[in-house]
């Protein structure tokens, strides 16, 4: 006990608690911050449902998976950075403690190939479809040949979220490093880019809003001389996409969905303080 009591002793000059002063404080009103980072996700099983000209069906059980990056060079080429599952936000501290953000959940939703799910529904023979008929839950394994369904180009949850940040420990006297936690609750819109093979016939990229999403975040964060941070957060929620659409040319097929997520993401960001409302009327404009 002596031991711990002694080191805590040496360390008290160069760890403080935070605390609002006459100072730059990332967690104070006035503080603007962005981020840009990457994240993996997973998806519960759902119930997919597709509706169009001669069909009406339900794939039950579906499971799905994200498709991270593998490609390191993409990561580090500007002109590429978008193409993994990135993470893009911009935010305010309107009060002590207290943020709104904008932010672009950026992820991908992949029907798993050879998925086995029960089948209900009526799908008609004239569609040439290996499903045709009349099904009441039966048992089927899908083939990616001929029947696929993604969101490879985007499961976009555009979100707006509620974050309380508290500093937890500010190391030296000038604070070049500081620990943070974030808790936020978060609801947005769903953009679609969804690709489909279904009855001899693959579309690409048909774009739609297709539903909506709530969901809760927990982050760490690491602030680096009070400018520059990295953030380890969790996530996860419930997206209802009420209409995806999934043929380009007929706005009467679709698809339609519910499931819950998991997400886990890494950022790295920065921290802009407005002057004369930080507490820092005497700090540098940046």
């Amino acid at each position: 006990m002596t031991r711990v009591i002694i080191t805590i002793l040496i360390l008290l000059p160069f760890i403080s608690v935070a605390q609002h002063g006459n100072r730059k404080e990332s967690d104070a009103k006035g503080t603007v911050f962005g981020y840009w980072g990457y994240n993996v996700s997973g998806y519960t099983k759902s119930n997919l449902r597709f509706v169009g000209p001669d069909y009406d069906f339900t794939l039950g059980g579906a499971k799905a998976h994200d498709r991270p990056e593998l490609d390191p060079n993409v990561y580090f080429n500007l002109s590429k950075i978008t193409i993994p599952q990135f993470n893009a936000r911009i935010g305010y501290y309107f009060k002590d403690h207290w943020a709104f953000s904008f932010g672009y959940d950026h992820m991908k939703y992949i029907f798993s190939d050879k998925n086995e799910v029960t089948l209900s529904g009526v799908i008609d023979e004239n569609i040439g479809s290996e499903w045709s008929g009349t099904y009441s839950g039966e048992q089927v394994i899908t083939n990616r040949e001929d029947f696929h369904y993604e969101n490879s180009d985007g499961l976009n949850y555009l979100r707006f979220e509620l974050t309380r940040t508290d500093k937890l420990l500010a190391f030296g006297q000038n604070d070049w490093l500081a620990i943070s936690t974030n808790a936020g609750v978060a609801l947005g819109g769903i953009l679609s880019f969804n690709d489909f093979t279904f009855a001899n016939q693959k579309d690409v990229t048909t774009v739609s809003l297709s539903g909506y999403g709530v969901s809760g975040h927990a982050s760490l964060r690491f602030e680096f001389f009070r400018h520059v941070f990295v953030q380890a957060s969790a996530g996860g929620g419930f997206h209802h996409q009420v209409k995806v659409r999934n043929r380009p040319r007929d706005p009467s097929a679709y698809a339609r969905q519910a499931y819950g997520y998991a997400s886990f993401e890494g950022v790295l960001g920065f921290l802009f303080y407005i002057k004369g409302k930080n507490k820092c009327d005497s700090c540098p404009n940046w």
